[in-house]
């Protein structure tokens, strides 16, 4: 049973990673606009000014 869990928990990991846009898209770049800045990673910073600034 608890193998059932920790397969099911993964599965839907994978799933809900799968609905994220691409990086760089312009769905992506609406979604950072949007989220606080503060909450930016370092790596989504650089990836937002390198598809979202600087096209």
């Amino acid at each position: 049973m608890k193998s059932i869990k920790v397969i099911s928990v993964i599965a839907s990991l994978f799933l809900l990673a799968a609905c994220e846009p691409e990086v760089g898209s312009e769905k992506w770049c609406k979604k950072m606009k949007e989220k606080p800045k503060g909450e930016w990673t370092l790596n989504e910073g650089k990836d937002f000014a390198k598809h979202c600034v600087f096209k």
